[in-house]
């Protein structure tokens, strides 16, 4: 029984127990119970008890507002059961009063909500997902008040949530594994308390929208462009707009501190798409630079963490989709990778000796392995740590011809960051006010793997955004690289058995290929052995060319093809 409905019950009940005695409202002292006694002289008689006045008697309109929120579906998904319940609370503490009429009809308040709500195509929503009464809907039974008020509650909690991201209520798993984004919802209670305390109800609603600048610029381009759409069906210039404008409700307004003022503190901002990344100070861009991204079939993830540590002089603990299907076969094939490279490997946290193991026959995942800092770290100097369950960070690399290409898909899902230690001095001189001085010489001469701990809470954004506005109203576009665009415009067009939901970057990582048969075929020839392997990759293929950041090397190759 919901909120609502208990008050109903309790006031039918008070008024059946307090009788027509209590028509009137007033309070009344009661009569001694039959044979007490007198008080004794010089004792005072106790004091007659009180009956408290009943509330205000609940109207027809409240009794048929409690029937029909009775009468609502308890919701298929989460955030709908938290509006019903959300409803349920709020109409039960006003005691049926309506936030929404007024005596002769609809009041000022909905008014202003119901063209709010038919705006909505232009915030890239779509007005056709909220049911409004009809116009001219007449009002002149309590059923029918009933019914008004509560489609207008129920389309102002639909519009905040689609607001928010709610048309895609779980994208990583609605859309794919490494879309790790989600809606950011106001609490239903909140947004009603928003409603019935705003001066103009409409404005308050489109405020939910998001308010980051790139989310009203391009909402203006789309506006525009959806004013000369012919027959109601978008452009495909107009779906991109909005697949667009519908990721950014999938971050925060605060982008910066997350202290609740938007435009404070710094941050990070990387842009998959674009293959850049731009640091933010109170607003202002404050740092550009190229990055590389994660390869096609090795995606970078699209998620936010805080930054936890600058690591100066990292080691590089090989991830599994690396030590399963690219160092494994190198094992078996005696390949000498691990050697070149200095790569040790540990089981339970001891150094064991790799070349002594039959790896054919070996449980990978029962070793660990580990490249040391040092001149030949794919890591490089220095690693930038925002801890997820993607296992993604931000790092140095000594192969920077990869910054000149136009496309840089080229990692194994980590961002590589172009002229990495002044964003290590930034965020430090932002964090620990260290000069650059002190950073250079901590490079030099510092703790190896030195993790150097954050203070300051400095948000890193891994996003995807396909098309960006600059300040002038140009649009920018970028390539849809990994598809997040066709799947947000498919979601939105109602076309989700066409979505194609790509790699799980959470499943357990499983061999490609049979160890032992690689084995067997490296015995029998048919295979690059030890005295073959020294052109792995090419190295020794005379057509390369050296390590010191050119194409072609053995280092260069394995930082391309083992680095993250």
């Amino acid at each position: 029984m919901g909120s609502l409905e208990r008050s109903v019950v309790a006031a039918a009940l008070a008024l059946l127990i307090a009788g027509p005695a209590l028509a009137g409202g007033a309070a009344r002292p009661t009569a001694p119970a039959v044979g007490s006694e007198a008080a004794a002289p010089g004792v005072a008689a106790p004091a007659a008890s009180v009956v408290a006045a009943p509330a205000p008697a609940l109207t027809p309109f409240a009794f048929k507002l409690a029937a029909a929120i009775s009468a609502l579906p308890e919701g298929a998904t989460d955030p709908e059961r938290k509006d019903r319940a959300a409803i349920d609370a709020f109409y039960g503490a006003r005691r049926g009063e309506p936030l929404w009429l007024a005596a002769d009809g609809f009041s000022p308040r909905a008014k202003s909500l119901v063209e709010a709500i038919r705006g909505a195509d232009a915030y890239g929503l779509s007005v056709a997902d909220f049911k409004l009464p009809a116009d001219g809907v007449a009002l002149a039974t309590p059923e029918a008040q009933a019914a008004a008020e509560l489609q207008l509650t129920t389309a102002a909690l639909a519009y905040a949530r689609y607001a928010r991201g709610g048309r895609i209520a779980e994208p990583i798993t609605m859309l794919t594994a490494n879309l790790d984004r989600r809606p950011q919802w106001i609490e239903p209670k909140l947004v009603l308390d928003g409603l019935a305390g705003a001066t103009d109800a409409g404005a308050y609603l489109t405020s939910l929208n998001p308010r980051h600048e790139q989310f009203e610029r391009l909402r203006k381009l789309y506006v525009a462009e959806t004013a000369q759409s012919r027959h109601g069906k978008l452009s495909r210039l107009a779906e991109h707009l909005r697949a667009n404008m519908e990721m950014w409700r999938w971050l925060p307004d605060d982008m910066g501190t997350q202290t609740g003022v938007p435009g404070k503190g710094m941050y990070v901002f990387n842009n998959v798409p674009e293959f850049m990344q731009y640091v933010y100070k109170d607003g202002e861009i404050v740092r550009s630079e190229r990055i590389v991204v994660g390869m096609l079939d090795k995606q970078s993830a699209i998620f936010s963490r805080p930054l936890k540590y600058v690591v100066l002089r990292p080691e590089w603990h090989v991830p599994d989709s690396i030590k399963v299907n690219e160092l494994w076969p190198g094992l078996i094939k005696h390949t000498r990778v691990m050697s070149a490279f200095g790569i040790e490997v540990k089981k339970d946290g001891e150094r064991v000796d790799w070349r002594r193991i039959d790896w054919a026959n070996a449980d990978i995942n029962a070793y660990e392995f580990v490249q040391p800092p040092g001149p030949r770290s794919v890591l490089g100097h220095v690693k930038f740590s925002f801890p997820s369950q993607h296992t993604i960070y931000m790092h140095d690399t000594p192969d920077k011809y990869m910054f000149n290409s136009a496309v840089r898909t080229l990692s194994h899902g980590c961002l590589r960051v172009r002229n990495p230690m002044a964003l290590a001095e930034m965020i430090l001189a932002e964090d620990k006010g260290w000069d650059a001085d002190k950073i250079t010489e901590l490079n030099k001469t510092g703790p190896l793997n030195n993790e150097v701990p954050l203070d300051k809470r400095i948000p890193i954004h891994v996003a995807y955004y396909t098309a960006w506005v600059d300040a002038e109203g140009g649009l920018k576009n970028f390539p849809d690289i990994y598809g997040h665009e066709k799947r947000v415009t498919l979601a939105l067009n109602g076309q989700w058995d066409k979505i194609d939901h790509g790699k799980d970057d959470q499943a357990p990582v499983e061999a490609n290929f049979d160890p032992r048969a690689l084995a067997a075929r490296a015995k029998g020839g048919d295979v690059a052995t030890a005295d073959t392997a020294s052109d792995p990759f090419g190295a020794n293929s005379g057509s390369g060319r050296g390590r010191k950041g050119q194409k072609g090397g053995l280092g260069d190759l394995l930082s391309a093809l083992f680095g993250g």
